[in-house]
């Protein structure tokens, strides 16, 4: 009963907002996962909830990360459209040696300079806050692009995540943040799967285009 009473409690102390926000967010990642492009309408929906959680956590890194997401995940619902006649949905693509520069490159440059900006605002953990914010928009990209790598920057960042939200008292941000490690293996085995089943052969966008004239 104790326990029963300690659930219902902590249930009844969780914000309504939060919750539309993790079921959204959830589905979103879970839909994207599996390759499904409706991920992008629910991720619209959820992190526009998260631009006002972060904003009342004083995580600013996050909150602008949110916004990012905002116009990411319109360009990337419109990209995943984007499909010849002859397939059913956008192909999966490999990362490349000098995104991987470019990437890593951008992350620490990027880390530098907001985690120095934040450290004179009230931004809780401002460095670590830029980091995940800097991983992060470089696995968006790639998401959007419809790169098989994007998962195992999620998985990293992730990680890092869970501990911060729990530090920060959202705990169900927390429990999110954990199933959405399970949620970005099941994407890197599901997408790398698709990426096996491409054909080597097929030809590019404008092979065919020259192949129909």
């Amino acid at each position: 009963m104790g326990i029963i009473h300690a659930l219902q409690t902590w249930w009844q102390n969780q914000s309504m907002l939060e919750v539309v926000g993790v079921i959204t967010g959830l589905l979103c990642v879970y839909l994207a996962a599996k390759n499904i492009i409706w991920n992008w309408p629910l991720a619209i929906v959820s992190v526009g909830i998260y631009i006002f959680i972060f904003y009342d956590s004083h995580l600013f890194a996050d909150m602008g990360l949110q916004v990012y997401f905002l116009i990411t995940n319109i360009y990337g619902w419109y990209f995943w459209s984007k499909k010849s006649a002859s397939e059913d949905k956008a192909p999966v693509m490999r990362i490349k040696k000098t995104e991987i520069v470019l990437s890593v490159i951008a992350v620490v440059v990027f880390t530098f300079i907001l985690g120095s900006v934040l450290k004179y605002t009230t931004a809780s953990y401002p460095y670590i806050d830029s980091f995940c914010t800097a991983c992060s928009l470089v696995a968006q990209v790639f998401l959007a692009r419809k790169v098989l790598e994007n998962w195992l920057i999620w998985i990293f960042v992730d990680v890092i995540y869970v501990g911060v939200y729990i530090y920060k008292d959202l705990h169900l941000t927390a429990v999110m943040y954990a199933i959405y490690i399970g949620i970005a293996l099941l994407g890197y085995i599901d997408w790398k799967r698709d990426w096996k089943k491409q054909s080597p052969t097929q030809p590019s966008p404008e092979g065919r285009a020259l192949k129909s004239l």
